[in-house]
């Protein structure tokens, strides 16, 4: 490697990252190593790109060291050649232990199986301690044993955090109360809470694996190969190697590999993928051609004019993993809850052994250590700490009976701050499928005429138009009546049927043929039909709206949403038609998915700190809004996989008032876990008294506080029977 001046810049992956908040701050100590330009860490993917101007071998092995100073569980390994640079679409079959991304979800499970088994020996020896008449030392040592077995790792990150400077979190809380429960001799309950403590966690851990999120569903928009003009013949390429200005040829049902425009050839393209839009989109020589729209019938000839990396299908993959790390983490209940309950209780504590002996006479300063010591095991919020991951995941199986998927329970609380509800329009308020919404007769036809007429025009076509009027006619067609059957792309379609002259098709179509017709003014694809020369009708086909969109809207504004948006790919005429039969406050129309992200950032710049912002879309032209939005909810019946990934929340029955159902159960959910956490906190407080007056022993303590906890996982179970949606 040449040294110079100019960076340079590797790409590795971060084995066993598994928490967004562990990402940021390897990425915040990376980035203060001297030599270390640029340091970007992207948890959905997994990896780490480092830009640097100094010799290499130092850097790395100093980025090595921070990431173990930081976060000991995390290894670094060069990314290799062949490893996909979107999402390590191709797992090397060499590397068994890769955590990356295909192999999340196995590695989550070998580390709960793993945890699960600790647990349980750890319990064992716990109980064998306990009931076989072991004294002194021996005793001790079976406790202790039992204890690191079960809560060694949580001891060994609070000291790890204390040589940070992270003094008060929840590890620091779990090992100080347990700690102190040795110390004062009272063993059994200081493996107990460190047990209690561990399983909540496994919870929490089995949450954040289901909801991990994978990009590599999104690689089936991924163009594969390019057809490269060469002369006469064509030639495969890789995307990644068609330079611009390079001629590429496009077939019917494949893929458009890179940006640029018609040279020659007719067909419709399938723009979803990008737009979301169901409906295709009819192109002609001149017109642009975006990467990720799929080509239905013509063969097309295309003029490259930007190269892969800066193509559309490449800016959505990019725009997907920046989105994900943009986004704000919302965190656990429990870590938020440690953050101000640890240090008050720890000073409490500490003033208890300190204060008393100094003022009050024949004050011994054992007894007192002794009594903030039971303070602090007292003060252990072991109730808490089981009873809120439980309220939570009677919330998370509430929403499932409900037909609503919460990955996590953290949406779950963070839906109780959402203020802002933004819709993609496709798919989301409408259903996505064009049907005939209306027909128009004329010059004395009847609507079945005209609808009969069109049918037997569209036999031959694969438009989904076509399907529509077949659909809407409902009877078969006999094709023998059909011969001299022409499709005119981008106007119509031309047919003799039993000796008549058909012609249905577009407005442009009826000028052509100097047909004298009536123009319709209304939202949807409008196809004009005409019979030997004369005008008979019109059909107008249209997405229709899900039957509970009006209802979803209203149902989310009495939920105390202040605004809700509307973004779509589709026309501003249609948009805003949607918009008013559901009284959406704002709409953005026309828009592409890197725009959409840009509508979603503007909106988090105006709104509150503490708001959230909720997205819901159903398309892989919506995953990086989903990946960037507070909340992502995506529709699950119909929605595509990209998207269902890529959410926090899917719900299953494509319904949009399910959106107002989630977030009343989050409301209901958070009552519960306040009112645990109250009554735990009022019950803990009594008996502290007790304890800081010597009238509370220990045993009295603990059995008060699993009475408690008994108590708040009763009143969790009470999240799973809501009834009220």
């Amino acid at each position: 490697m040449e040294e110079g001046r100019q960076l340079k810049r590797k790409d590795f992956i971060l084995e066993g990252l598994d928490c967004a908040n562990c990402a940021m701050k390897i990425e915040r100590g990376v980035s203060t190593i001297d030599g270390v330009d640029v340091c970007q860490v992207n948890f959905a993917t997994q990896t780490l790109s480092l830009q640097f101007s100094e010799e290499e071998g130092p850097i790395i092995a100093r980025a090595e060291k921070t990431i173990k100073r930081l976060e000991p569980h995390v290894k670094l390994r060069e990314k290799a050649d062949g490893e996909d640079r979107h999402a390590n679409k191709h797992q090397h079959a060499h590397h068994q232990h890769s955590h990356s991304h295909g192999h999340s979800h196995d590695h989550g499970n070998k580390g709960m199986k793993r945890m699960i088994t600790r647990l349980v020996i750890g319990t064992i020896i716990a109980l064998l301690a306990y009931f076989l008449p072991l004294e002194g030392i021996v005793k001790l040592s079976a406790f202790l044993v039992a204890y690191l077995i079960i809560g060694g790792d949580i001891v060994w990150r609070a000291c790890a955090n204390i040589v940070r400077g992270q003094l008060f979190d929840e590890h620091f809380l779990m090992a100080i109360a347990t700690i102190g429960a040795f110390a004062i001799q009272e063993y059994p309950e200081g493996v107990a809470v460190m047990l209690f403590y561990q399983v909540g966690e496994l919870f929490q851990g089995a949450a954040v694996n289901r909801s991990r999120k994978s990009i590599s569903s999104l690689m089936n928009i991924r163009p594969d190969y390019a057809n490269v003009k060469r002369g006469e013949s064509l030639e495969k390429m890789s995307p990644e190697d068609v330079a611009i200005g390079d001629i590429i040829v496009i077939k019917p049902g494949e893929k458009i590999p890179l940006d640029g425009f018609v040279v020659e050839g007719n067909s419709s393209v399938d723009t979803s993928a990008l737009t979301g839009e169901s409906m295709p989109r009819d192109v002609e020589p001149g017109h642009d051609i975006l990467s990720g729209f799929i080509n239905k019938n013509g063969v097309l000839t295309v003029k490259v004019t930007k190269e892969y990396s800066q193509s559309t299908v490449a800016k959505i993959l990019e725009l997907v993993q920046n989105a994900s790390s943009r986004k704000a983490q919302t965190e656990n209940f429990i870590t938020k809850f440690a953050r101000y309950y640890t240090p008050v209780v720890v000073i409490i504590a500490a003033l208890l052994a300190v204060i008393p002996p100094i003022l009050l006479e024949g004050a011994a300063f054992s007894e007192w250590l002794y009594r903030a010591l039971i303070f602090l095991v007292i003060s252990c919020p072991c109730a808490l700490v089981v009873s809120i991951p439980l309220g939570f995941f009677g919330g998370i199986g509430a929403a499932s009976k409900a037909g609503i998927l919460v990955k996590g329970s953290n949406y779950l609380e963070a839906l109780n701050d959402v203020k802002y509800a933004v819709f993609d329009k496709t798919g989301t308020l409408t259903k996505g499928v064009f049907e005939v919404v209306s027909v128009h007769p004329a010059n004395g036809y009847a609507a079945q005429d005209v609808l009969k007429t069109a049918a037997v025009a569209e036999v031959h076509s694969n438009h989904p138009i076509a399907d529509s009027i077949r659909k809407a006619y409902g009877d078969t067609v006999l094709e023998a009546e059909i011969y001299d059957y022409e499709e005119m792309p981008g106007y119509g379609i031309f047919a003799t049927v039993n000796g008549v002259k058909v012609i249905a098709g577009n407005q442009k179509l009826m000028v052509k043929e100097e047909i004298d017709f009536v123009v319709r003014e209304e939202i949807g694809t409008i196809v004009y039909v005409a019979a030997n020369k004369e005008f008979i009708g019109s059909l107008v086909i249209a997405d229709q709206l899900k039957e509970d969109a009006a209802r979803a809207v209203t149902a989310l504004k009495q939920a105390g949403i202040k605004k809700t948006i509307m973004l779509t790919g589709d026309a501003a005429a249609v948009g805003a038609s949607v918009a008013e039969a559901l009284n959406i406050d704002e709409v953005h129309a026309e828009l592409l998915p890197h725009e959409k992200v840009e509508e979603i950032e503007k909106l988090d710049k105006r709104k509150h700190a503490k708001e959230k912002i909720l997205f819901v879309g159903d398309g892989i032209n919506d995953t990086p809004v989903l990946a960037r939005a507070d909340v992502g909810m995506a529709m699950g019946g119909l929605g595509s996989d990209a998207a269902i990934e890529a959410a926090d929340i899917v719900i299953m029955t494509d319904e949009p008032s399910k959106i107002a159902a989630a977030i009343s159960i989050a409301k209901k959910t958070r009552r519960v876990v306040w009112q645990n956490i109250v009554f735990a906190l009022g019950v803990k407080a009594l008996f502290l008294l007790l304890g800081a007056f010597g009238v509370a022993t220990m045993w009295e303590a603990v059995f008060s506080d699993v009475g408690v906890t008994l108590i708040a996982v009763l009143n969790a179970m009470r999240v799973l029977s809501i009834k009220d949606l």
